[in-house]
């Protein structure tokens, strides 16, 4: 069984000439949307995806853009909207040593390198200068954990565990 990652969802048309908006959930949207590639639209109530070949891609406001190849007009693309586009698991790049995924950090356990538990990661921002992993804690609070290596010590996917070296004040 293929495993589906997600890399967007269509919200709307744009114009007349068959342009999607996407609100983007990929990494890599330059590489993801690039001219040529397959993506697969899953729609509500469908039996199976629908194949479909990236035609051109533009930003707009903070929507992604596109068009496919067949579909010309807005009349072709109006049945996309609330489509989800996916990639299969094979189709995701590799990363070079320290890149990760969002999908596979969100999700893992963090603990302190002296074994105390933090909390999920629950979400990942990205502010600037290095992203912040949103930690839910055990009293329910947020914990922002900085991704610098200063901080974050070991990441292991397998085992879906981070360990950190909190630096002062980090923690509650």
């Amino acid at each position: 069984m293929e495993k589906w990652f997600n890399v967007g969802k269509i919200v709307n048309t744009h114009g007349i000439r068959g342009e999607v908006r996407v609100i983007s959930r990929t990494d890599f949207p330059t590489e993801r949307y690039r001219i040529g590639n397959k993506l697969y639209l899953f729609m509500p109530n469908a039996k199976g995806p629908i194949e479909l070949t990236v035609a051109s891609h533009r930003t707009h406001k903070n929507f992604d853009l596109l068009t496919f190849e067949g579909f010309g007009n807005v009349n072709e693309v109006e049945k996309f909207r609330d489509g989800i586009l996916k990639v299969p698991e094979s189709e995701r790049g590799t990363l070079e040593e320290g890149e990760y995924y969002l999908q596979d950090i969100i999700g893992c356990l963090v603990s302190t390198i002296e074994g105390e538990e933090v909390g999920k990661i629950t979400e990942i921002l990205s502010p600037g200068a290095n992203d912040v992993w949103v930690v839910k804690g055990k009293g329910g609070k947020d914990i922002l954990i900085p991704y610098i290596e200063d901080v974050v010590k070991k990441v292991d996917l397998q085992e879906k565990v981070i360990l950190i070296d909190p630096m002062e004040g980090l923690l509650p």
